[in-house]
Parts: C-alpha cells; sequence; structure tokens
C-alpha cells in the first residue's frame, strides 16, 4: 500500500510539473509565432510540446487514477483510445524531435553548403510533415485497436499479478511481427537521420568553437550566433530523448525476458515514458532566449 502511493506521489508530481512546463511552452511558443519573426522552428517546437502533452494525459493521468482508485476504471473501448492515442503520439514525439533535429542542423549549416537547397521555405512545407506524421503513426498503431483488451473482459486473475489494466491479445503472431517491424523500421529510420544531423551539427558546432579561440586570442570581441546557442539546446534535447528512449527498450527487453514480474522494473518503465515528456521543456526553458526576449519586448 506504502509502495502504491508513493508510486502515485511521484506520478502525480511528473505529471503536474511535465503539464505545468509544457503549456507554458505551448502559450508562449504561440506567441512568439503570431508576434515575432516566424520561424520553422517555432511551429515544430509547438508540435513537439503538444505531443509532450498529449503523452502525459494518456499515461501520466491514466497510470495516476489507476495507482490511487486501485482497480480496473477501464473498458476494452476506454484501454483501446488511450493505449492507440499513447502509442501515436509517442511516435509524434520521434518524427518531431527528429524534423527538430534535421531543420536545426541545416538551419545552422554554411549557405554555401548542399544542404541549404533542403531548408523549408514555407509554413506549409512543415504542416504537410505534420500530416504524414499523424498518418503514418496512426496507421501503424492501428492493429492495437484490434487486440487490446480491458483485463476484466480476459482474465480477472491477473489482476492481483500485475497493474497493467490493458493488455495486447493477438490471435494473430503473423501480424503482430508485421506492426513490430513497421515500428522498428520507421524508429531506425528517424533516429538515424538525428543521429546524422547531430554529427554534423556537433561537426560544426566544434569547428566554431575553434574560430571564436583564434578570434579571442586575436583579441577580437566576437559573439556566439543565437542559431548555434539554438542548436546546442536541440542537442541536449536529443540527448534526453536518447536517452530516455534506449533505457526504457532495455528494461522493456528485460521484463519481457525476465520470467519473474519485476514490478521495479515496470515502474521505471512507466516513469521513463514520461520522463522526456517532462524534462524537454525545461531544456527549452533553460536554453531558448527567445523567451525570455519576448516577455521583456512586451
Amino acid at each position: 500500500m506504502a509502495l502504491r502511493l508513493v508510486k502515485g506521489g511521484i506520478f502525480v508530481f511528473l505529471l503536474g510539473l511535465g503539464m505545468a512546463a509544457n503549456l507554458f511552452l505551448l502559450l508562449n511558443y504561440v506567441c512568439i509565432f503570431r508576434h515575432i519573426e516566424k520561424k520553422s522552428t517555432h511551429l515544430i517546437l509547438i508540435h513537439l510540446v503538444f505531443t509532450n502533452i498529449i503523452i502525459l494525459l494518456s499515461k501520466g493521468m491514466t497510470k495516476t487514477i489507476a495507482t490511487f482508485v486501485m482497480r480496473n476504471f477501464l473498458d476494452d473501448t476506454g484501454c483501446k483510445i488511450v493505449v492507440y492515442v499513447e502509442r501515436v503520439a509517442l511516435g509524434l514525439s520521434i518524427c518531431t524531435t527528429s524534423l527538430l533535429t534535421v531543420v536545426q542542423a541545416i538551419t545552422i549549416s554554411p549557405r554555401t553548403s548542399m544542404w541549404r537547397k533542403l531548408k523549408l521555405k514555407s509554413e506549409w512545407h512543415i504542416l504537410s510533415l505534420f500530416l504524414f506524421f499523424w498518418i503514418l503513426n496512426s496507421l501503424i498503431s492501428l492493429n492495437l485497436t484490434f487486440y487490446i483488451k480491458s483485463i476484466n473482459s480476459v482474465n480477472t486473475s491477473l489482476m492481483s499479478k500485475s497493474e497493467n489494466y490493458c493488455y495486447f491479445f493477438s490471435e494473430s503472431s503473423i501480424l503482430k511481427w508485421i506492426f513490430l517491424t513497421l515500428m522498428a523500421l520507421r524508429d531506425a529510420l528517424f533516429q538515424g537521420a538525428m543521429g546524422g544531423a547531430s554529427g554534423y551539427m556537433v561537426f560544426l558546432l566544434h569547428r566554431h568553437h575553434q574560430q571564436a579561440l583564434y578570434l579571442q586570442n586575436s583579441r577580437l570581441l566576437y559573439k556566439t550566433p543565437p542559431e548555434l546557442k539554438a542548436a546546442q539546446s536541440v542537442l541536449l534535447l536529443m540527448l534526453c530523448f536518447l536517452f530516455s528512449y534506449w533505457t526504457e527498450c532495455f528494461i522493456s527487453l528485460y521484463v519481457s525476458v525476465s520470467l519473474d514480474n519485476d514490478s521495479i522494473a515496470t515502474t521505471v518503465q512507466e516513469f521513463l515514458t514520461l520522463g522526456y515528456a517532462t524534462v524537454s521543456p525545461f531544456v527549452l526553458i533553460h536554453r531558448d532566449r527567445c523567451l525570455t526576449k519576448f516577455w521583456c519586448a512586451q
């Protein structure tokens, strides 16, 4: 009982902290996008923050209620909706973070670079990519609507073994592996793009650092361009995402192959799902100078 209260308290803390930070960022970025010079990264950040809010509501709120209520409050339809929305939002988080990394790498690339030709020149190009991301992740997660069931409609004896109230029961192992393969390909593709863009940004930042050292040694005044400061913020954001993603993957693999029901590992996995959605807005608040400049101007 005490462990459940501690777990529920942590969920409440992460949910409240994450929702407050993401709503603050959402309102600020919407105001910035409307009142000052529009940038493609601002629109991407709005979508990323909106995705974080969906994850917190679908995952965090459900787990918080389930921990304190201590009974299954979801039927089959509720389980299908909650799990489907959560999976779509997690996929959108991967796609949006990857897009943000690639766009930032293109933004700081030299004007003579071939990457400049890939720069998104209008908001409609970004909105088209968002539509593609929504369609892609909605289709990949579509199988969940058929095979996710509430534990009450399957086997109530499982309630004593696990705190999960929604389970995936697939009658076709072939169909299950098809969708798992599609999810793995999506993650590999977008994380590959994320890794390549991040490596390119690290190279550009290192070259800029060498130039700054030379100018400082020459006693010339030099300021870091805001685009490079934003690139550092995106790199930090990407590292937070990769840490959360791969740690959760390793824990999920451990839980899957383990014969015992490790409740601690499962709990840590659930916290990691909310981790990126909670931490990422604070990274942006700390690093993004546009927020300070906007409120000073107001």
